[in-house]
């Protein structure tokens, strides 16, 4: 490790904060193991890891070498969207990638202020683009940060495209030189690069705004919080546009931190989160808190019922939005002849039992909302977007319209707002008709287990224990056997009278997730079999 920190010490960095950081790894050489014991990983979701120096590390020279790549792989003259959130050097790596993408003969349309992850897939499409980039880590902790990388549908790229770009990454080295580079400065004024106006904003909250159903007098009084991301400016706009006034914000959380100071896990179905939302959601009395995650492509929800605050899950919410979007479209006249909805594999399956009362046919995908968008781009392809109603993942990702290919917490923020309005006019709390739904369809309860392996060690647990899974007799479904669309390093256990519990090993993180639901006919026994499967099952992982 020593030749690695001595070359980058040597090197004129651009970010003087790693000449810091490799200083204290010769007097440390500990420090170095890790950050130079591999390159960062690139693969379907891009890049993802911790800030700092080093080949596995979030750093200018990752994210330039990624770009340098990406750029490779497309044509001179190709445009390109990039965005940015509110996470630490998310500008500046912003910056640097465009500049590579300018010297490489690639047109820049770039934001200049943070932005929501969805509206750069609806910017690629609104500006046929060639490719888009957001840099984000998402919903990690403020330690890390990430790259996103976007076809020109505006859809997360898949596997062919991320091995095309994984090719050109390992011929790149690191420090890589590009002949006479422009500065960024001198890519602005010749036009390599653009910033992108409020106009594309204004056009796709327009858009957003109108998957919105009631047009009435909102009743609902509501708190929101972004938890220092990037959805406060487009979820606010949006809320005033839809009609609620009474609208209260976090204080503490609306202005853009990549620190989160105030959520050290800015991860929206976290509890802990959403203390100071829950706080101000108590304090005002109001009917529901929404709160988006860093990236603002996800959103959570907290419901006051009867002077008690329920959080409810991914998959509540979920199975809420589809129900409701199905009810009213039947109400208004506006339900398609040949409805079609979208979700993933571990995603509640009495999403299956709503679709049927409605006549609504379900699309199952793998776990990612990039395999969402591609199914929505393949409607679109045979004339059926228009039959496209919903989609939704348990991990606090919903998308009910066609003009992005991923998912959408501005979208999911309103029409969420939009159908607690609707509930309240009836007299009821969402927490009261989700237990309507329960007693229809059945009480199905999940549970996410997120099982962490860190370092060079806990890869090869996590893949002793994928080994060791599959060679057990409870094993129902291996989808590595598939040959269809669903197939990927994933496993099923149907473990009777318990459950079912789904795996697999996570691709942005060093976790293993198990996705354990349990169904009965009544509350209590949903949750003791829940309760009992998890603990049976968690012992065959230990």
């Amino acid at each position: 490790m020593n030749n690695h920190v001595r070359r980058w010490k040597y090197e004129d960095l651009i970010d003087k904060d790693l000449k810091d950081e490799i200083i204290l790894m010769e007097s440390n050489p500990d420090l170095a193991l890790d950050a130079f014991s591999m390159d960062l990983e690139f693969g379907t979701g891009g890049l993802r890891g911790i800030l700092g120096a080093g080949t596995n590390r979030m750093n200018v020279y990752t994210v330039r070498r990624a770009s340098f790549a990406f750029a490779k792989t497309l044509k001179k003259g190709s445009k390109i969207a990039i965005a940015y959130d509110s996470r630490i050097k998310s500008d500046l790596f912003a910056k640097e990638a465009a500049r590579v993408f300018a010297n490489m003969g690639i047109f820049v349309y770039l934001y200049n202020q943070v932005s929501p992850t969805p509206l750069l897939s609806y910017t690629v499409r609104h500006l046929n683009c060639d490719g888009g980039i957001v840099i984000t880590a998402s919903h990690n902790p403020s330690e890390y940060n990430g790259y996103k990388v976007y076809d020109n549908e505006g859809c997360q790229i898949g596997p062919k495209k991320a091995e095309e770009i994984l090719d050109e990454i390992k011929n790149i080295d690191v420090f890589y030189k590009h002949g006479d580079e422009l500065s960024f400065e001198q890519c602005l004024e010749f036009g390599y690069i653009t910033y992108i106006g409020q106009n594309i904003i204004d056009s796709f909250l327009k858009v957003v705004t109108n998957e919105v159903f009631l047009k009435e007098e909102r009743t609902l009084k509501l708190v929101y919080t972004p938890l220092h991301g990037s959805g406060y400016e487009c979820v606010s706009q949006g809320f005033d546009l839809c009609g609620f006034k009474n609208v209260q914000y976090v204080k503490e959380q609306i202005k853009p931190d990549g620190n989160f100071p105030t959520a050290k896990y800015p991860n929206p179905e976290v509890k802990e989160a959403l203390i100071l939302g829950i706080r101000d959601l108590e304090a005002s009395c109001s009917d529901i808190l929404i709160a988006t995650d860093p990236d603002c492509d996800r959103a959570a929800v907290a419901v006051l019922h009867k002077d008690e605050v329920k959080i409810l899950n991914g998959n509540e919410i979920g199975i809420l939005l589809l129900d409701y979007i199905c009810h009213i479209r039947s109400e208004l006249g506006i339900l398609p002849q040949n409805p079609l909805a979208i979700k993933t594999i571990v995603t509640t399956e009495l999403a299956k039992s709503i679709c049927k009362k409605y006549g609504v046919q379900l699309i199952e995908v793998l776990t990612g909302f990039k395999f969402i968008g591609e199914q929505i781009a393949i409607l679109e392809e045979n004339g059926r977007e228009k039959d496209f109603i919903f989609a939704f993942e348990e991990s606090c990702g919903y998308l009910s319209g066609t003009y992005v290919r991923d998912k959408d917490a501005v979208n999911a923020s309103l029409l969420i707002a939009d159908m607690a309005d609707y509930y309240k006019k009836k007299g009821m709390s969402l927490y009261d008709k989700l237990e309507k739904i329960y007693k229809e369809h059945g009480y199905l309860f999940t549970y996410l287990g997120n099982y962490e392996y860190k370092g060079l060690e806990g890869l090869d647990k996590m893949k002793s224990i994928m080994k060791n899974l599959r060679a057990s007799s409870l094993l129902t479904k291996d989808y590595l056997n598939n040959t269809d669309h669903l197939k990927a390093d994933v496993l099923e256990f149907n473990i009777e009278d318990k459950g079912i519990a789904i795996v697999r090993p996570s691709g942005t993180e060093p976790k293993i997730k198990v996705y354990y639901s349990s169904q009965a006919k009544d509350s209590l026994k949903s949750k003791s079999k829940l309760s009992e499967l998890v603990t049976y099952f968690e012992k065959m992982i230990e």
